[in-house]
C-alpha cells in the first residue's frame, strides 16, 4: 500500500488543500517560472504543487525542453519526404539510405554549460548527442561540431576555446567515435557566451527503430547506466536564461561525463535493442528523470510510476527534487517486456553498468513518483510534456530601424578601388593604402576564414577506419557506410554518407531571412562539392532573448528563410534544438546578445566514395571554372546604368568578410540566394563528378573568389593562373564579393571536350566561365586584362592561413608538409 499526497508524506509533498510550505516567489525565480505559470500549474493540479513538482514543471516548461517561444515558428518547417522515416519529436531523425540502411542524425547545443565549465560542458554535449543516436538503435559513426567564440585577442576567449576543444576531443576520442568535421567562427558578440553545437550520425543496427513512447500497461521500467548524483541540478532551466556573473559561477549546473562508461553503454544498449526485449527507450539528458518519465508517458499516452528508493544513487540523503532534476550523465530509461528484465539487467551488469527495475507503466496518464513508500509527486504527463505553455509574441510589421539603417548602405560608400589596391576609411587599416596582396593575406589571417588545423588535429578522425576525407580536405565530411554489424562483407563497400554544419552568422545578423536561407543553401552546396545528394537537415537555433521585439523578429525571419530553402532544395527538417537567451549581462547591467546563429546540419548520400572530390587541385594544367553566378552580372551594383531589378543583390560586398576585415564594417543587406539556380548548379556539379569530369570542387563562401582560389592552392601545393576580363565592376567586388550558387571546379585536360559538351547541354540554366588553369609553380596569380592584381607564393599563403589561430593563442603548430 502506497501513501498518498495527504498521508505521511515527505517534506517535498503537500496535501491538496494546504499552502505550498515553501517560499513560492523564491522558488519561481529559481525555476524560471512566472506567477502566471504558477497559477496555471495550480489550476491543472487542482492544488498547489509541492517543491519537487514545481521543479518538474520548471524544467519541463523551460524553453530548453518545451520550446515555449519557438514552437509556433517550428511548425512551418517541411518535415516529410520520400526518405524520411522519423521526423521531429523523437530522440533523433532517421532517413532511408536504401539497400537496407538507415541513418539517424541530430544536432544539439551545450552553450551555457560550456560558458561556465568549457571542458565538461563541451564533453557532456558530445555524450548527450551520442545518446540521442544510439537510443534509436543506431551505432554512432561520426561526430561534427559548430563552435562560436569571441575574438582570440581576449585571453578569456582563448581559455574558453582551449577548454571546449579539449572537452570535445576527450569525449569523442575516448568513446571511439570519429570527429570528422565542423566549423568555427569568431565575433565579439560571442564573448562570454560561446556556442557549442554537437552533431552525431549513426547507422541503424536494429530491424525496428527504437522509439520513446511507453507501451504495455504493467510493463517494468528499467534504469540503466551510471548512478544518480547531485551534478547538473536544474541544467535545463539554467540553459533557458541569460548568462550573468552569478550564473557563470554556477558550476553545479554543469554535468560531469565519463566517455568510457558511455562506450559500454553504447554496446550494452545495442545488444539489448537487438534482443527485442526493449519496447521503448529514452536517454536522461536535460531534466533527467523528470524528462525521460514524462516524455515516455506522454508519447505513449500512458503513465509511469517511479520509485526513487530503487534508483541507483551515488550520494545519500537525496530528496525527490534532487533525484528528479539531476542531470547526471550516461543514464537511460527503458520499458521492457515482462519477465525479460532480469536477462536485460544481467546484460548490463556484464558491461559493468548499473541496471535496476525502478517502476512500471500505468494506464493513467500521470507521472507518479514514490519515496519511502509515499507519493512524493504526481503530475499529469501531458501537462509536463505535451500541453505545455506557449509564449505568444507580436511580430514586427517592418524590420527594426537598426536593420533598415544597415540596408541603406551601398558599395558606393566605399573608397575607390584601383588596380593597386584600396585605402580603407575605417577600421584598423584606416588611411593606410592596402594592396590586393595585403587584402588577401589579411583575410587568410582572419580566424573565421583561417585553417582550423589546431582544432581538428586534436580530434581522432580515423577511429572506426571509415573516414574518407580528412578534416579540412573537402567542403563536407564523408564516412564509408559499412554493412550493419554481422551482415554482409566488409569488402567492396563503396557507398558513403556526407555531413556538414553551416551558418553565415554575420549575414543572419544583418538579414535573418536571407541568412537562414543561405545557411541551408551553403550546406547543400558543400555536400554537392563532394558529390553527395543532399537528403535532410537537423537545425540548432541559437538566438538571444525572444522577449524583445528585435529578438523575436530575428528568430521568426530566420525560421522563414530556413523553411523556404528546405522546401526549394528538397531537404526536410528531421528535428533539432532551440537555444534561446544566448546573451550576457554586462557589469553595467546592459545585455550583450549573440549574433543570431541558426546552424544547419545536413546529411547527404554518396553512391561511390571513390568519386568523392576534395577542394585541392589535382594536376597542373587542369582548367579552373566558375560554375553558377558569373563574376559580373548585367545590372550589378557597381554598374547602375545597366540596372536590372532582381539581379543586383545576388552577389555583393554587403555583410562580407572583406568588409568586416578590411574596413571594420558589418553592414549592408546580404545578397539573396537564387534557390532555383542553386538547385540547378548543384545538380549539374554532382552529375559532373559522377561522370568523372571534375577533379576538384569548392564553394565560394567567406572571402569570395580570391580566398577560394587561395584555399585550393594551399590544399594542393599547386598554383593557379587566373585572368579576369576587364569590366566596370569594382575590383574588390570581383575578388571578394560573396553570394550563393557559386562553385569553383577544376577540369582535367582529358575531359575538357566532354565538360564543354555538358555545359552546352545545360544551356543558360547553368552559367559557367573559364577563369584560368592550375599551375605547377606554387604561385597564385590573379590578373585583370593582363595586369596583376594578386601575385603571392603558395608558401606565404599557407603560413598566414595555418598560423592565424595558433599565433593568437600563443601556441606552436608545426607547418604541414
Amino acid at each position: 500500500m502506497v501513501a498518498g499526497l495527504n498521508d505521511a508524506a515527505p517534506d517535498d509533498a503537500a496535501p491538496d488543500d494546504a499552502a505550498p510550505g515553501y517560499d513560492v516567489s523564491g522558488a519561481l525565480r529559481k525555476e524560471g517560472l512566472s506567477q502566471a505559470d504558477y497559477d496555471e500549474i495550480c489550476r491543472r493540479l487542482g492544488r498547489a504543487p509541492n517543491r519537487a513538482e514545481l521543479g518538474m514543471f520548471g524544467v519541463m516548461w523551460s524553453e530548453h525542453c518545451c520550446y515555449r517561444n519557438s514552437r509556433p515558428l517550428l511548425s512551418q518547417f517541411p518535415t516529410s519526404g520520400p526518405r524520411i522515416l522519423v521526423g521531429p519529436g523523437e530522440n533523433a531523425g532517421v532517413v532511408d539510405l536504401g539497400e537496407g540502411q538507415r541513418l539517424a542524425f541530430k544536432i544539439e547545443s551545450h552553450n551555457h554549460p560550456s560558458a561556465v565549465e568549457p571542458f565538461q560542458g563541451a564533453a557532456t554535449g558530445v555524450g548527450g548527442i551520442l545518446r540521442d543516436i544510439f537510443t534509436m538503435g543506431a551505432r554512432p559513426i561520426a561526430l561534427l561540431n559548430a563552435l562560436r567564440f569571441g575574438p582570440l585577442e581576449d585571453e578569456r576567449n582563448v581559455g574558453l576555446m582551449e577548454g571546449v576543444v579539449a572537452g570535445i576531443a576527450h569525449y569523442g576520442n575516448c568513446v571511439g567515435v570519429p570527429t570528422v568535421g565542423g566549423e568555427v567562427a569568431f565575433d565579439p558578440s560571442y564573448s562570454g557566451n560561446p556556442l557549442v553545437n554537437a552533431m552525431a550520425l549513426g547507422l541503424m543496427e536494429t530491424e525496428e527503430i527504437v522509439c520513446s513512447g511507453a507501451r504495455g500497461v504493467g510493463y517494468p521500467v528499467v534504469y540503466v547506466g551510471s548512478t544518480t548524483g547531485r551534478d547538473g541540478m536544474g541544467g535545463a532551466s539554467f540553459a533557458s536564461a541569460e548568462l550573468t556573473e552569478a550564473s557563470l559561477d554556477d558550476r553545479p549546473a554543469v554535468q560531469v561525463g565519463d566517455p568510457f562508461l558511455e562506450k559500454g553503454l553504447i554496446e550494452a544498449c545495442l545488444e539489448a535493442f537487438q534482443s527485442g526485449d526493449v519496447v521503448a527507450a529514452q536517454d536522461m539528458g536535460a531534466a533527467g528523470l523528470t524528462c525521460s518519465c514524462s516524455e515516455m508517458a506522454a508519447k505513449g499516452g500512458l503513465g509511469i510510476e517511479l520509485d526513487l528508493d530503487r534508483v541507483p544513487a551515488r550520494e545519500s540523503g537525496m530528496t525527490p527534487y534532487e533525484f528528479l532534476l539531476s542531470e547526471s550523465q550516461e543514464r537511460m530509461l527503458f520499458v521492457v517486456k515482462p519477465s525479460r528484465e532480469e536477462a536485460l539487467m544481467a546484460r548490463f551488469s556484464r558491461w559493468g553498468l548499473q541496471a535496476a527495475v525502478v517502476g512500471r507503466v500505468l494506464e493513467q496518464n500521470v507521472v507518479r513518483v514514490l519515496q519511502n513508500g509515499a507519493v512524493a509527486a504526481e503530475v499529469p504527463a501531458s501537462a509536463l510534456a505535451d500541453d505545455t505553455p506557449i509564449n505568444h509574441h507580436e511580430l514586427l510589421a517592418e524590420p527594426p530601424a537598426a536593420i533598415q539603417a544597415h540596408w541603406r548602405w551601398s558599395e558606393a560608400d566605399l573608397p575607390t578601388a584601383g588596380p593597386a589596391g584600396i585605402t580603407p576609411a575605417t577600421g584598423e587599416r584606416a588611411g593606410r593604402p592596402t594592396s590586393w596582396n595585403e587584402a588577401l593575406l589579411a583575410l587568410l589571417d582572419d580566424p573565421t576564414i583561417a585553417s582550423k588545423r589546431w582544432v581538428y588535429r586534436q580530434y581522432d578522425h580515423q577511429v572506426q577506419a571509415n573516414t574518407v576525407v580528412p578534416p579540412g580536405g573537402a567542403d563536407a565530411a564523408v564516412v564509408r557506410l559499412r554493412p550493419q554489424q554481422g551482415q554482409g562483407s566488409l569488402t567492396a563497400v563503396h557507398r558513403g554518407v556526407a555531413a556538414v554544419v553551416d551558418c553565415p552568422n554575420r549575414w543572419v545578423a544583418l538579414d535573418p531571412e536571407r541568412g537562414g536561407l543561405a545557411a541551408v543553401a551553403e550546406a547543400a552546396r558543400n555536400l554537392s562539392c563532394v558529390g553527395a545528394e543532399p537528403l535532410a537537415i537537423t537545425d540548432n537555433l541559437n538566438f538571444p532573448s525572444p522577449d524583445t521585439a528585435t529578438g523575436y523578429w530575428q528568430l521568426a525571419m530566420a525560421c522563414r528563410g530556413l523553411s523556404e530553402a528546405c522546401r526549394a532544395l528538397g531537404t526536410p527538417v528531421t528535428g533539432g534544438n532551440v537555444s534561446l537567451y544566448n546573451e550576457t549581462r554586462l557589469p553595467d547591467g546592459s545585455m550583450q546578445p549573440i549574433h543570431p546563429t541558426p546552424v544547419v546540419g545536413m546529411v547527404g548520400l554518396v553512391q561511390d566514395i571513390r568519386q568523392v572530390r576534395g577542394l585541392a587541385w589535382r594536376q597542373s594544367g587542369d582548367a579552373i571554372w566558375l560554375l553558377g553566378l558569373p563574376l559580373v552580372e548585367q545590372g550589378s551594383a557597381s554598374d547602375p546604368s545597366a540596372h536590372s531589378p532582381g539581379l543586383d543583390d545576388r552577389v555583393g560586398l554587403a555583410g562580407s568578410s572583406y568588409l568586416a576585415c578590411l574596413h571594420g564594417l558589418s553592414t549592408g543587406r546580404p545578397p539573396r540566394t537564387d534557390l532555383p539556380l542553386e538547385r540547378q548548379v548543384q545538380a549539374f556539379l554532382r552529375q559532373g563528378i559522377t561522370a568523372g569530369l571534375v577533379s576538384s570542387a569548392h564553394d565560394l563562401s567567406d572571402g569570395g573568389l580570391a580566398v577560394a582560389l587561395a584555399e585550393c592552392c594551399i590544399a594542393a601545393g599547386l598554383g593557379a593562373a587566373v585572368d579576369l576580363a576587364p569590366c566596370a565592376d569594382r575590383i574588390d567586388r570581383l575578388l571578394f564579393a560573396e553570394g550563393g550558387a557559386r562553385l569553383l571546379v577544376s577540369v582535367p585536360a582529358s575531359q575538357a571536350s566532354a565538360w564543354e559538351e555538358a555545359l552546352a547541354g545545360a544551356g543558360t540554366a547553368v552559367p559557367a566561365q573559364r577563369l584560368g588553369a592550375v599551375s605547377a609553380e606554387p604561385l597564385l596569380c590573379i590578373a585583370q586584362g593582363g595586369e596583376d592584381l594578386i601575385r603571392l607564393p603558395v608558401a606565404e599563403l599557407r603560413e598566414r592561413f595555418e598560423q592565424a589561430i595558433p599565433r593568437r593563442m600563443g601556441v606552436d603548430l608545426p607547418p604541414t608538409a
